[in-house]
């Protein structure tokens, strides 16, 4: 508890932001392959209205790290909550596709400016030992928002499909206000006596990139980019996965959803932070890996409503630990550079994100079963490579100890 009030409570107030923003995500989910249906766009179309989202998150990831580094986090974080809110908005009115285009890369930029701001605000205020902790605090409120955001987004779709977009809209200014009254800015993580950076990183996006393979943490990024990549193949197609194959409605798909997110927003929250400090992070991203791949197998198995809902069970929770065990690990690789190295690791999440929904939407298009058999195939990779992934001081500290 007192990590959550710590810094007039900073933890506590980037929860509730990522709470309020991913309600407003988990808002349109269920209503989703309804809305395509309306707009009459198929597997392919959707697949590059994903990648338009991701195309600009990589874009824009590496900068607003470093971004974030220069200015600050909270100045940062206002103007993605900002752009949040006006991209959700024009989605919701939007009729033809040049303007859906536009809204998602709108959404890219905004997630761009949010996530890896909010990921080194973290870093900062947390020490290595409780920086699981405090990122499995941060993830719950993303995965809570997910599990409310559906439900209302269900209920809300009862009085217009484009009613979930704007509440969505407004959910993102409630954000951008709590943030500007209450959030607190911290100094800069990585400046020397001098005001300048310690370690200066190559500027521009593909130079960052292209230099990232010197880094400690290259297969960790690798790693990132391959489980994105899988993971982003089960996401996109899932809502129309189910409504194609078994004929579910928004309320079950919402249900689905929700269900499947309540666990990992209670490990998140109780015992996450225990489990890295026990296992490490390279244990238990390997494991999540493969439990991954092998529900993500048994949901082109399964018939029945019940077994879809206990196969999702498992697979959100694997998902919902590997992700901000991901995100652990390469904090505790950051040192100084913590916007940087979260701009970084948001940058091969999108280019997993990117390639993957493309894919799967075409491959959707061919056969509804082809993307998840793609994507357990390219997560099989992600297993493989995740066992040559370096461990992080701390996990050799603590391993010698015990």
């Amino acid at each position: 508890m007192s990590l959550l009030v710590r810094n007039r409570g900073a933890i506590l107030l980037l929860m509730l932001n990522n709470f309020i923003i991913f309600t407003g995500i988990g808002l349109i989910i269920p209503i989703m392959p309804s809305y395509m249906n309306l707009l009459h766009i198929n597997g392919s179309v959707l697949g590059l209205l994903v990648a338009a989202f991701s195309i600009t998150q990589l874009v824009f990831s590496p900068i607003a790290g470093r971004l974030s580094d220069s200015i600050g986090r909270k100045k940062v974080i206002l103007a993605g909550l900002l752009l949040f809110a006006v991209s959700e908005w024009l989605f919701g009115a939007s009729s033809t596709l040049p303007f859906l285009f536009l809204a998602r890369m709108l959404g890219g930029v905004s997630a761009a400016l949010v996530m890896p701001a909010v990921m080194a605000y973290t870093a900062d205020v947390t020490s290595e030992e409780e920086r699981g902790k405090g990122m499995g605090f941060i993830n719950a409120a993303i995965t809570t928002g997910f599990i409310i955001g559906p439900g209302i987004g269900g209920y809300l779709a009862e009085y217009g499909i484009r009613v979930p977009f704007y509440a969505a809209a407004v959910g993102g200014l409630l954000a951008m206000a709590v943030t500007a009254f209450f959030l607190r800015e911290v100094p800069k993580a990585a400046q020397t006596s001098d005001g300048s950076d310690t370690k200066m990183a190559p500027a521009g996006l593909l130079r960052q990139l292209a230099g990232a393979y010197r880094a400690p943490y290259f297969i960790s990024l690798i790693v990132v980019f391959v489980a994105s990549f899988g993971l982003a193949n089960f996401e996109t197609v899932f809502g129309l996965f189910v409504d194609h194959k078994f004929g579910f409605t928004p309320k079950d798909i919402a249900f689905i959803i929700t269900f499947g997110s309540v666990c990992g927003a209670v490990v998140q929250i109780t015992i996450f932070g225990w489990i890295l400090n026990r296992f490490g992070e390279k244990r238990v991203i390997t494991l999540s890996i493969f439990v991954s791949i092998l529900f993500i197998i048994f949901t082109l198995l399964v018939h029945t409503f019940w077994l879809m809902v206990a196969v999702t069970f498992v697979l959100f929770l694997a998902m919902d630990i590997l992700r901000p065990a991901i995100g652990t690990q390469m904090s505790k690789f950051a040192n100084e550079e913590q916007g940087y190295v979260a701009g970084l690791n948001s940058a091969f999440t999108s280019l997993g994100n990117i390639i993957g929904p493309i894919i799967a939407g075409a491959l959707f298009d061919m056969n509804v079963n082809y993307p998840y058999i793609l994507a357990s195939i390219v997560l099989v990779f992600g297993f493989l490579l995740s066992f040559k992934s370096r461990e992080t001081q701390y996990e050799l500290e603590s391993r010698s100890v015990r």
